[in-house]
């Protein structure tokens, strides 16, 4: 093995103390985590998460992995915008709210809107599954009916424990990664910091 050069070893001092200021900042400081973790629309996702009386940073870990906050995203499957909404689905959370005649499906790219009809459904679906964030976010991603057929069959017992159980792998792996945004959003904003 080669022996260091006093100009490596001085290089070394010189960047070890930034790298341990570093190491420091990322453990101890949210702005940090706030650069790697940023949530885009913050007022549209507080709005109508307190309007619908649903948790803001689930809402904002919903649209991270969905569309990683972009608003012009649409799916193979013909999802569209932040919250990655089904046309049928946003048409029927209109017409339930007496909305329909004020807004189109093409409205959903719009953020506002379309944060607004989304936090709608996670709020339908945290009375449906009794507030169980992992059945929430299960039923979100495969459908509230794959969900209470896999409850009631006994297949998956709605924890994160088990959600390896659930027979969809893309499910399996939406319901982790939204766990994984929403856990990493309350560690850097619940406090307010």
């Amino acid at each position: 093995m080669k022996k260091p050069t006093k100009r490596r070893r001085r290089l070394l001092l010189v960047l070890l103390p930034f790298v341990l200021v570093m190491v420091v900042l990322f453990y101890k400081s949210t702005w940090i985590g706030k650069l790697i973790y940023p949530i885009a629309y913050r007022e549209e996702i507080e709005q109508y998460a307190e309007k619908y009386g649903v948790d803001p940073y689930l809402v904002a870990a919903i649209i991270r992995v969905e569309s990683n906050y972009n608003p012009a995203t649409e799916s193979r499957k013909g999802a569209i915008g932040l919250m990655q909404l089904m046309p049928e689905t946003a048409e029927w959370l209109l017409e339930k709210e007496g909305l329909k005649s004020t807004y189109r499906v093409e409205d959903l790219n719009d953020p506002h809107i379309n944060i607004r009809v989304g936090t709608q459904y996670v709020d339908f679906l945290a009375e449906r599954f009794n507030q169980n964030r992992f059945e929430i976010l299960a039923a979100y991603n495969a459908g509230q009916g794959n969900v209470l057929k896999w409850r009631d069959a006994g297949i998956w017992d709605g924890t994160l424990q088990d959600v390896d159980r659930i027979p969809f792998n893309e499910t399996r792996r939406y319901v982790g990664k939204v766990d994984y945004y929403y856990k990493k959003y309350l560690s850097i904003y619940a406090d307010g910091r």
